[in-house]
């Protein structure tokens, strides 16, 4: 292996009972493993999450339901095809047992003629477009043709209603009080007549548990039918979470420097992990790397590592871009050079325990996920998402 992961096991449960702290009492977790568990292994963390409580799960697509279903063995849990469907998806949900978020009339329409054909009625989570439009119905003839369809079926069960907010991690955001306004107005439509009454609502993600009002706000609309509040954490679930943000009078985001409540208590559960291959002495003058944009102006001693931009360490991680580093027995190895496609060098000079086949942590304690995404001007999110790398459970 030129570079493995370990998940620790204790860190994600721990994540877990924070978050379920920060939910509250009646409140269930929908744990969101989508893009493979945000790249720590949605089939590795899965039966964890569940022996830990959690009863929902949220994967990306079919394909990645199906595995994730295999991996959970005899685990039960619900599982929640998030990232939308195209209707010939729609036996696979059937056969799998899985749970399909729908929108449109065509979702409605597969998924009726695969559960008439399985025998099996199917619950589906109608997601409302309440402002990102990306997916969801719309408010008004869109929403309430799908309603229509879903009153009308025989096969189908809606048993959950939900949104998703663009700015979640926004204090008191005008963006976040227009999506409300909108998921309040679907909801009363959706409730008028009385026949489609879901047994659960949902809305909060990380930041959103994060700032704590958006959860409030759920579950005040929750009790109003008597239905149970569902909760999203992504990010969360792998220890990191966004700064919450101030929104001045023009709208413009400033940061407030600060972390919610669930934030102080979560720890970052992946570790990313290589050996030294080899170990070289420079003279001053010398260049390092593609370009050679890094010139030795004293005696150096390097370190290679058999990682690059092509496993996720990302290029901006290059000295005199990002000025990225690892972590030698504890200690900060700085990039030298350009990262390349699947090598990569760093300064040693000064740590004597840097030798061929040393451990070097190229991501965990001392060289974070909010480190990496510094360097690339980027976010936690597709750092965590970008490795590449066998992984195990520790």
């Amino acid at each position: 292996m030129k570079s493995w992961i370990e998940i620790s096991e204790s860190r994600l449960r721990g994540n877990v009972s924070a978050i379920r702290a920060a939910a509250g009492e009646n409140v269930s977790v929908l744990a969101v493993i989508k893009a493979d568990g945000y790249g720590h292994g949605a089939e590795l963390v899965a039966p964890v999450l569940v022996d830990a409580g959690v009863a929902w799960l949220g994967v990306g697509d079919v394909d990645e339901g199906a595995r994730v279903r295999r991996a959970l063995g005899k685990h039960e849990a619900q599982v929640v095809v998030m990232c939308g469907m195209v209707p010939g998806d729609a036996d696979l949900i059937v056969e799998h047992r899985l749970t399909p978020v729908i929108w449109t009339l065509s979702h409605v329409e597969a998924l009726e003629t695969a559960a008439e054909r399985a025998g099996r009625r199917v619950a589906v989570h109608l997601e409302i477009d309440s402002g990102m439009a990306r997916q969801g119905a719309a408010l008004g003839a869109e929403l309430h043709s799908v309603t229509v369809a879903l009153r009308r079926t025989k096969w189908l069960r809606m048993e959950g209603v939900f949104s998703h907010l663009g700015s979640s991690e926004m204090r008191d955001g005008k963006n976040t009080a227009a999506q409300l306004k909108k998921l309040h107005e679907a909801l009363g439509s959706i409730f008028s007549e009385g026949e489609l009454m879901p047994e659960f609502l949902h809305l909060a993600n990380s930041s959103a548990l994060d700032e704590g009002s958006t959860t409030e706000w759920m579950q005040r609309r929750a009790n109003e039918i008597s239905a149970s509040v569902l909760v999203r954490p992504g990010l969360a679930l792998y220890g990191y979470c966004l700064q919450l943000q101030n929104e001045n009078v023009d709208g413009v985001q400033q940061s407030s420097g600060s972390r919610g409540e669930l934030c102080a208590e979560i720890q970052p559960v992946l570790t990313w992990k290589t050996r030294i291959i080899a170990i070289r002495e420079i003279a001053p003058g010398q260049t390092v790397g593609y370009g050679a944009t890094f010139v030795a102006e004293r005696p150096m001693r390097l370190a290679l590592l058999p990682v690059g931009y092509a496993d996720g360490f990302r290029r901006e991680g290059s000295s005199g871009i990002g000025d990225g580093w690892v972590r030698i027995a504890g200690q900060r190895a700085p990039v030298v050079g350009r990262v390349s496609m699947n090598l990569t060098v760093v300064d040693v000079t000064q740590i004597a325990e840097a030798v061929e086949g040393a451990e070097v942590t190229l991501l965990g304690e001392g060289v974070t996920a909010e480190d990496h995404a510094r360097w690339a001007e980027t976010i936690p999110y597709e750092i965590l998402c970008g490795i590449r790398a066998v992984r195990r459970l520790i």
